[in-house]
């Protein structure tokens, strides 16, 4: 069970607990499979609206981790990034959206209030935290020394989507966790012991992968305070009819992605991308398909940050059954090595299928 956050502080997650149950009350009508199927793809037939149906309960975070990560001191950091998760999404909702006083990003990114408040949070974890031998953190390039016998090695973008969070677009943030038998400089992103990512919108969601798969849990549902596993095991399928296209200037560069681009487009495919990194892809976990595809060119060069964003999504993609691509030979991202913690990369990431035309068209691993 999850125990009451008090303001200011974070929340303590238990790995004992019991499954949440849902009050009685009436259940809405279903309707017939066939209508259901028709009527899921709306008026314009592009639409892909939620095919998840109630429960009648549901586990809580304790639950699963028990039972679906037997690291037992991986399992501790999970839950304690769920809770900086959960105290993140408490400043979002009462923060306004304001450029930092201080300004620290050695990238030159302009940072605003709540991207230096979600990373002294996750630094502060870090510094709390005696499991965590290194952390990294987007805003900074550099890895810093925790504890000299901590077991985990944590990469971070503390805010995912700063550009669009004055819109009130949905944003996240996005974790990565190494051994430190491995360390991050030098790794792959195929040696993460997890990955996990926060989706701030509507609701607050965290996918994470553990033992078995994938698995989605939402924060502060049905007036619990604390996190239910809102679905397990999710599988990426490996056709696809959504599509993502990112860093579309390179279109201008390379008339394969343009041409790709005009295949997705002439064979109405759905179009949804909002330019926010961490909904774009989170969508593949709910829709259970999807392509997000970001090249670079000379002109547009590669923005993704390898440690950052691309390993920590690689790892969840894959384990869901998806697919990703390096951009470049067409290889998985999850075995490019780390050789700079600000290592750049061009990236394609989703349903196998889709992933398979785009190094194609692109003419990767010829």
């Amino acid at each position: 069970s999850e125990v009451s956050r008090k303001p200011g502080m974070l929340a303590v997650s238990l790995i004992s607990g019991s499954a949440y149950t849902l009050p009685s009350r009436a259940r809405a009508p279903r309707m017939d499979a066939a209508v259901a199927k028709d009527a899921a793809f709306g008026a314009s037939h592009t639409s892909f609206y939620t095919d998840a149906v109630a429960k009648d309960s549901y586990e809580t975070l304790g639950e699963v981790l028990e039972a679906k990560c037997a690291d037992p001191e991986l399992r501790s950091v999970l839950g304690t990034m769920f809770d900086g998760c959960g105290t993140i999404t408490e400043a979002l909702r009462k923060e306004l959206v304001t450029v930092a006083e201080k300004q620290e990003s050695v990238f030159g990114d302009v940072q605003l209030g709540v991207d230096v408040l979600a990373d002294d949070l996750m630094w502060d974890i870090c510094k709390t935290e005696p499991l965590i031998k290194e952390g990294a953190s987007e805003e900074e390039p550099e890895v810093r020394e925790m504890h000299a016998d901590g077991k985990f090695c944590v990469c971070w973008d503390p805010l995912d989507g700063s550009s669009i969070v004055d819109n009130n677009w949905a944003v996240g943030t996005i974790l990565g966790i190494w051994g430190a038998e491995t360390g991050i400089l030098g790794a792959t992103g195929r040696d993460q012991k997890a990955s996990l990512v926060a989706l701030y919108g509507p609701r607050t969601t965290v996918f994470v992968t553990l033992d078995d798969g994938v698995y989605e849990f939402t924060y502060g549902a049905n007036g619990v305070d604390g996190w239910l596993c809102s679905r397990d095991r999710i599988q990426i399928s490996q056709e696809s009819k959504i599509f993502a296209p990112a860093n579309m200037r390179a279109a201008q560069d390379l008339p394969n992605y343009a041409k790709l681009i005009d295949y997705w487009m002439t064979n109405k495919y759905t179009l949804r991308y909002s330019g926010g990194l961490v909904p774009d892809i989170c969508q593949q976990f709910t829709k259970r398909q999807g392509v997000f595809a970001n090249p670079t060119s000379e002109s547009s060069p590669a923005k993704l940050r390898l440690a950052f964003e691309a390993a920590p999504f690689g790892l969840l993609v894959e384990k869901a059954g998806g697919k990703t691509s390096d951009g470049v030979s067409g290889a998985s991202i999850l075995d490019t090595k780390i050789t700079g913690i600000d290592q750049r990369t061009p990236l394609c990431i989703g349903s196998a299928s889709e992933v398979d035309r785009f190094n194609l068209v692109l003419g990767l691993g010829k």
